[in-house]
């Protein structure tokens, strides 16, 4: 009679679990990335759990292709970083030339760091905007901690900051030699003035690993 009772209980609780469904779906795991430049490779993690529609319009572009041949053109050091109240210290890249505006995409809406939960900490990977959302395929990447960039940060007068939606796991040498190339290019803005590199670092490919 005992042994009748547990099996039973044992078909009640499975026939319970049958009913019930799956449990709540796992968020996606981080997704890695290799990102090669002609001064050497950077590995990332992207989190789509934390800053889906920009870790999916990045990823668009590494699936197309359209990153080869892209460039680092602009790097930001304490020294040629006009604003005192809010400086930061970062390389930006992306597809920049008039002659490849064509390969992007529409802007994204702007995650911000108070959703995603992340923030502009050192080796952090960002989109590059304008007004909120006006991103599109440019990013930068920190070199130290640079908090000003989050949601509510200084940096930014609309006070929305960027969206950080990964950040470097291998490779920040890579990313501080970048910084340290000469950048006194000619340049008819005032705010990047000594930001802009005389030999732009080529993206030559940035793949999932």
């Amino acid at each position: 009679m005992a042994m009748k009772l547990v099996r039973r209980a044992v078909l009640g609780a499975a026939l319970f679990l049958a009913a019930a469904g799956p449990g709540p779906a796992a968020p996606p795991a981080a997704v890695p990335v290799v990102m090669t430049t002609d001064l050497g490779v950077v590995e990332l993690e992207l989190y789509p759990d934390r800053a889906p529609l920009t870790v999916a319009n990045f990823l668009r572009y590494v699936d197309e292709g359209r990153y080869a041949g892209a460039t680092f053109y602009r790097v930001v050091r304490a020294a040629t970083d006009p604003n005192p109240k809010a400086p930061i210290q970062v390389i930006q890249g992306g597809i920049d030339s008039d002659a490849r505006r064509g390969q992007m995409q529409p802007p994204i809406a702007h995650e911000t760091t108070a959703t995603s939960g992340l923030s502009h900490t050192d080796g952090v990977i960002s989109m590059a905007r304008d007004g909120p959302g006006s991103a599109t395929s440019e990013f930068f990447i920190t070199v130290g901690d640079n908090t000003s960039l989050d949601f509510g940060g200084a940096r930014n007068p609309d006070g929305q900051g960027y969206a950080a939606f990964g950040r470097v796991t291998g490779g920040m040498d890579v990313v501080r030699r970048i910084q340290g190339q000469p950048s006194d290019a000619p340049t008819d803005v005032v705010y990047v003035k000594g930001q802009i590199l005389e030999r732009p670092v080529e993206i030559l490919t940035i793949r999932r690993k």
